[in-house]
Formats: C-alpha cells, structure tokens, sequence
C-alpha cells in the first residue's frame, strides 16, 4: 500500500504563477491534503479505472481547482501521476504478496485498463517490468534495488 509520502514543494503555497490568485489557504490546503489522502488510502478511490480530477473532488466534496492545486503544492505531481503511484504502490504488494495472481488480473484490480499504460507506469516508478519486480522479490534481491526508480 502507499504510504502517503508526498513531495511537498519548498515554495510557499501560493508562490506558484498560477496559483497566485487562488485564495486557497494553507489550513483549507491542509484539510483537503489529509481528505486526499484519506480518498487514496482508506477509501482507494484509485481502483476505479476511470476516476478523473473531477470524481476524486467529487468524492472528497471539494472544489476541483483547489484540490488540483493541493496535490500539484503538496504532492509536487499532477492528479494522473499521483494516481499512478498509488495504483504501482498496491500492484507492487499484490505482485510479492500474492504470487498466484496474474500480472493481467493486478492491472486490472488496481484501477488500469491498458496492459501498455500499466507497464509503461509500473516501469517508471520501479525500474522493472510487473514479472521482474515479482521475480526479483522472490529472490530475495535487496529492497533498495528493487525500489530503484
């Protein structure tokens, strides 16, 4: 599961250019952090396959701009990257925790649609293929190379 450990940006929440008439403060930023979190981590909104900025501000019950804002200040990714992450997050733990489950039925779990997309993201994130992070874990490989990104 992912731990929620955002990249919070150094910069002052409203530094950004494009944030600067926003209004959003950082007590507002904060609660709409922690519900973020909340969505992906208890709720793992993430699963569904066609979840958009929308849906999560939806669920969340909070502006779109101004969650678009937390995760991109708090966060230091957009909504898709950071979608991604949890969903590379929970495949890793089902790949290593659950050998009997294929790679297809993983991707799918965990909110892809596209075998392509799920590779391509699980690559990215992990530096191996779904079956080269699941046989490197068997192996007993040291965790800091398998983790390499």
């Amino acid at each position: 599961m992912y731990s929620g450990q955002e990249k919070r940006t150094t910069f002052p929440l409203n530094s950004h250019e494009k944030y600067r008439k926003s209004g959003l403060t950082e007590s507002e930023a904060n609660a709409i952090r922690v519900k973020i979190q909340i969505a992906f981590e208890e709720d793992r909104i993430y699963r569904n396959n066609t979840i958009s900025l929308d849906d999560l501000s939806e669920h969340i019950q909070e502006n779109r701009y101004k969650v678009s804002q937390v995760i991109n200040t708090y966060f230091a990714k957009n909504f898709y990257s950071c979608l991604n992450d949890y969903r590379i997050e929970e495949a890793k733990y089902l790949l290593v925790s659950d050998p009997s489950l294929s790679v297809k039925a993983i991707m799918y779990e965990v909110g892809f649609n596209s075998k392509n997309s799920f590779y391509c993201a699980f690559k990215k994130l992990t530096g191996f293929s779904p079956n080269g992070y699941r046989t490197a874990a068997t192996l007993k490989v040291p965790q800091n190379e398998i983790q390499m990104a």
